[in-house]
């Protein structure tokens, strides 16, 4: 263990002069107050009649001879409180002069308005409760060094409170989600986080085993296929928000570990589910920041209704430039176009393949205002329906902001005859080398046989969605503790 900075030994120092006086961590105070209700204590005269009890960590501190004042940070924000050694008693107070930094501590006493006009509590007691044995960030300027603050998001939250505002926001937002589909007849359920058959996406997984069973699972990449068996069940209006795990790339707009919104509704459409997305996201963007117009880095967004609707092949003539006199619907003119535009494609045999690899290189970073692109091939959509119209395509949509993907939806297949050849080319594809196809789920074509009545079913990213209604770049401001790699010796044993 390499040794510590001279400021943390001096505070291990203290700790150890407090334990031989009888120091011992105290637990029995008794907090009845906040620093909001410091803040909006009635004073008359002065000062209030009141008498409260707070706690907070210790942001800033200025001793005068025998008086001091400092500023301490709890749940609901910061307060200046004003300690006096005549009020406090002499030995008290030169405890108190022995405090530091990031400390925490409780005092007791009356709110009164400096003559500053600071609202401000006149300490009769102070009860040191915590020593902090690491000085906090420099002057409390805040965290500012980007991996520091995801590797150590505690110190991040007392550092910058703009931090702590996000997620409670990001619980807000969630809470919305839940009251907006219960009130619309959806019942929230709970399915298992480790699977058989990995399946529901076009994802890498995890695998881990169970021992008692002696046989290899699956974190889920989806909550797609659970969901659905409760559809076949009765269970006409469910969803669920929960954790999904892809053993995938880290970047600003992935993280291996997600929270995930999945809901599934009988007797509907893929268009039934854009109207009620344009619903969900609009109400939650009124309610959480009072307008359809929001900023998103240096966008500006607008969720003004109704939202444009288009086809990939469309989306990739109007917005992505390519003249109307290419075919898209052959795959020789997608390789022209791939060729022009240095696109790679993974499989040029597959028309659906390509027209997915062309539109994501030339179009998808265009699309700023919400915008549902529709109508994919068949081939990237295993669990989609085929449009009756067209069966190289199905009824299946994903919702962009901004150029990122917020949502993914379809008209659900339910026909098990054709789901099983679907599962069984995604196995064919598996052993071919395609680590993120699935395998054929047994299971759930059985759920099929018995009847899976029409249904809309869509993935929502509600981290993706968060960042867009707290107006962040990248997917790590918006989950508590991001997959970093561990730091040099952490894992040592």
């Amino acid at each position: 263990m390499k040794e510590r900075p001279e400021q943390e030994q001096m505070r291990f120092a203290k700790l150890k002069a407090l334990k031989e006086k009888g120091f011992n961590y105290p637990n029995d105070i008794k907090v009845t107050a906040s620093s909001l209700d410091v803040l909006e204590s009635p004073i008359v005269d002065g000062k209030s009649e009141e008498r409260l009890s707070i706690a907070g960590r210790i942001m800033q501190l200025r001793v005068m001879g025998k008086a001091m004042f400092a500023h301490i940070l709890d749940g609901k924000g910061k307060v200046q409180i004003y300690i006096r050694s005549s009020d406090v008693g002499q030995e008290t107070y030169e405890q108190c002069k022995n405090f530091d930094l990031g400390d925490i501590i409780a005092v007791k006493g009356f709110p009164f308005i400096t003559k500053t006009g600071e609202h401000t509590l006149h300490a009769e007691s102070v009860t040191l409760l915590v020593k902090s044995l690491i000085p906090p960030p420099e002057k409390w300027h805040g965290l500012t060094d980007e991996e520091a603050r995801y590797r150590y998001r505690y110190v991040d939250l007392f550092s910058n409170l703009e931090v702590r505002e996000r997620f409670r926001k990001r619980a807000e937002i969630i809470r919305f989600i839940r009251n907006f589909l219960d009130n619309r007849g959806f019942l929230e359920v709970e399915t298992p986080c480790l699977h058989h058959v990995a399946g529901g996406a076009t994802a890498r997984p995890f695998k881990t085993h169970h021992n008692a069973l002696g046989i290899d699972m699956y974190l889920r990449i989806a909550l797609e296929l659970p969901l659905k068996k409760l559809i076949v069940g009765g269970l006409e209006r469910v969803y669920e928000i929960s954790r999904v795990f892809r053993n995938e790339g880290i970047s600003r707009k992935h993280n291996p570990e997600f929270t995930m919104l999945e809901f599934y509704q009988a007797f509907a459409t893929f268009e039934d589910m854009m109207d009620l997305t344009e619903d969900l996201i609009c109400e939650a963007a009124e309610e959480i920041n009072g307008s359809l117009v929001l900023p998103w880095g240096e966008k500006t967004i607008d969720l003004k209704r109704p939202w444009k609707r288009i086809s990939m092949l469309d989306a990739i003539h109007e917005l992505g430039g390519v003249e109307r006199s290419l075919d898209l619907n052959e795959v020789s003119s997608l390789h022209s176009i791939a060729a022009k535009h240095r696109v790679h494609l993974e499989d040029p045999s597959d028309w659906g393949r390509c027209l997915e690899a062309v539109f994501e290189s030339l179009v998808e970073e265009k699309l700023i205002d919400p915008i549902f692109i529709m109508n994919h091939p068949f081939s990237i959509s295993p669990l989609a329906r085929k449009n009756l119209k067209d069966p190289k395509i199905t009824d299946r949509f994903e919702l962009f902001i901004n150029g990122m993907e917020m949502a993914n939806a379809f008209s659900e297949l339910n026909d098990p005859v054709d789901q099983r050849e679907r599962f069984e080319a995604q196995a064919r594809r598996k052993i071919a080398g395609d680590k993120e196809a699935c395998d054929v789920d047994e299971d759930f074509l059985r759920a099929l046989e018995y009847g899976l009545p029409p249904t809309g079913g869509e993935g929502m990213g509600i981290d993706r969605l968060v960042m867009f209604l707290t107006n962040v770049s990248t997917i790590r401001d918006v989950v508590l503790f991001p997959q970093l790699k561990p730091e040099e010796g952490e894992l040592d044993e």
